[in-house]
């Protein structure tokens, strides 16, 4: 920490941090209930997997169209616009830019839905590919919706209405669990009549979410209609100049998800299930920090960039980057050695489809995704630097290189590791290609600018990592301690585990606070510092 930051004045980013990262955390908390619902009821059967393979498409196009390459595109300009030509013609862009994403969403749906009636009549070799085509043409409906709610999230995100757009991944997870325990206990023991009826909530949840948002920006000024009227738009053609780069970097990315579902399903009919439920607990704190932190510094460093604060964009980055390491390098120790508890204890309950087996593959899965939490984090603090700085090709070619290499590291990995361990390959595969990438990204910035220094940042992330590993350890060993006292206490089973668990983690969180305040008080000053930063107008 270098005394002549201190005088600078910050933006205290970690207040608006906070907001977003408690209402997307009850999203995440709901998306567990949700996955432990899904395991209740299907376990890491076929059906199960083959509906997290379909629903990788519209994921798909939510990170092009939506959240991802459009939007980080939109919201620079969206600002710019807002700022030197007032709310109307803002509003017009708006408006146009959804015209596009129903035209172009629209046409991509109905095309993919063609697609996967040929390649079923004409390529169905095996049971695993036939039972995804069916839920793929039910989920490709939700891409137009998820990507208009998407847009309308950039909206309110720029106009600092963080708390609403943080709610709208809620009303997924909410129609998702009413699916699960109002209509499937009622319907056929069938699995594939459960998972249809898990994939129409989908469907029905992202009319909710458009239904939720459009009143909400109407509310801000916005009245988004959808306009065709966008082909001769400079503003448009502007927006989409420059997301076209940063849709190839994250469409290769995307694409390399859904060959790592394909992957995963050659691996094993448990491979998907294991990998997507070991991600929702790895979701739970990204959600918290990384998310969060990737939606507020979106606007924060377009407006720095916009006021040509380039020193203040410097700041800001390092100080993410460094609150994010606080939180984040314990977590990803945690959920690595309490991986196979913590699976068992929100996943295997009685008279459930998700048993064992399931609980054995999940949990390394798991092992293999937290120690990259650190690193999905600084990804999504990142990247958003360059978008305001209008630099969309440095991610792409980051990323495509980064594609590659995971690429490369999956079919490494799901054609040479053991039976049981070819879906962790995959995971592990993510971690490096996400490590690379940040290296990467972060080197380019230096360049740049000069930020992220090295000083700012290493030394923190160093120290953090060493108490964090004493950390571990003593969780590690405390959680089973407490589960061998208990039992032979003769407490019940899940009791056992629960206390465990939680007890693991306070004794945890307790022996890292401690070092903390020892070894890296700054750290801990500067986290502490922002929360009880004062909120100034026109601040995140």
């Amino acid at each position: 920490m270098q005394t002549s930051d201190a005088k600078v004045k910050h933006e205290p980013i970690l207040r608006s941090v906070a907001m977003v990262g408690s209402m997307t955390g009850v999203s995440r908390v709901l998306g567990l209930v949700r996955e432990w619902l899904m395991a209740y009821f299907f376990g890491t059967s076929l059906q199960k997997s083959a509906f997290d393979v379909a629903f990788r498409i519209p994921n798909l196009f939510r990170r092009l169209f939506g959240e991802g390459a459009l939007s980080a595109a939109f919201i620079p300009v969206y600002t710019e616009t807002l700022k030197n030509e007032g709310s109307e013609v803002a509003n017009r862009l708006a408006s146009r830019i959804a015209g596009f994403l129903v035209a172009v969403l629209g046409t991509v749906t109905a095309l993919g839905i063609l697609l996967s009636l040929g390649l079923q009549h004409f390529l169905a070799y095996n049971a695993r590919a036939e039972a995804v085509y069916p839920l793929l043409r039910i989920t490709l409906f939700y891409a137009p919706l998820i990507c208009l709610a998407a847009l309308a999230i950039g909206i309110l995100n720029t106009l600092r209405q963080f708390a609403q757009s943080a709610l709208v991944p809620i009303y997924l997870n909410l129609v998702w669990i009413l699916a699960l325990v109002g209509v499937c206990p009622f319907v056929s023991e069938d699995l594939n009549v459960r998972i249809g009826v898990v994939a129409w909530s989908t469907l029905a949840a992202g009319f909710v979410q458009v239904g939720f948002l459009l009143p909400a920006l109407r509310k801000q000024g916005v009245p988004l209609r959808v306009s065709f009227d966008w082909m001769s738009d400079a503003r448009v053609k502007q927006v989409l100049r420059r997301a076209a780069p940063m849709a190839v970097g994250m469409g290769t990315v995307q694409i390399n998800l859904l060959v790592d579902g394909v992957l995963a399903l050659y691996a094993g009919t448990w491979g998907p299930s294991a990998l997507e439920y070991a991600e929702r607990v790895t979701y739970l704190p990204l959600g918290l920090v990384g998310t969060a932190f990737a939606t507020v510094l979106l606007p924060t460093f377009a407006k720095h960039a916009a006021d040509q604060a380039h020193e203040m964009l410097r700041l800001t980055l390092e100080r993410a980057l460094r609150t994010i390491a606080v939180i984040m390098v314990p977590m990803s120790v945690g959920l690595t050695v309490l991986a196979w508890p913590i699976i068992n204890l929100l996943y295997t309950w009685h008279s459930g489809k998700f048993d064992a087996q399931s609980a054995l593959y999940s949990s390394r899965a798991l092992m293999g995704y937290a120690p990259g939490l650190l690193f999905f984090s600084f990804y999504q603090a990142l990247t958003p630097a360059f978008y305001a700085l209008k630099d969309m090709r440095t991610p792409l070619k980051c990323s495509v290189i980064c594609v590659a290499l995971n690429l490369c590291l999956n079919l490494l990995f799901v054609f040479t590791w053991p039976d049981g361990w070819k879906h962790v390959g995959l995971a592990v595969a993510t971690v490096l290609s996400s490590i690379v990438n940040c290296v990467m990204l972060a080197w380019v910035l230096r360049q740049k600018f000069g930020a992220p220094r090295l000083r700012a940042v290493v030394p923190v992330v160093a120290r953090l990592m060493v108490l964090s590993l004493v950390m571990g350890v003593a969780a590690f060993y405390s959680e089973k301690l407490i589960s061998r006292f208990l039992t032979e206490a003769g407490w019940m089973y899940k009791l056992v585990e629960l206390t465990a668990v939680f007890g693991a983690i306070a004794i945890g969180a307790l022996v890292y606070g401690v070092l903390l305040l020892v070894f890296c008080r700054e750290a801990l000053k500067e986290v502490a510092g922002d929360l009880r930063h004062r909120r100034h107008r026109g601040k995140a």
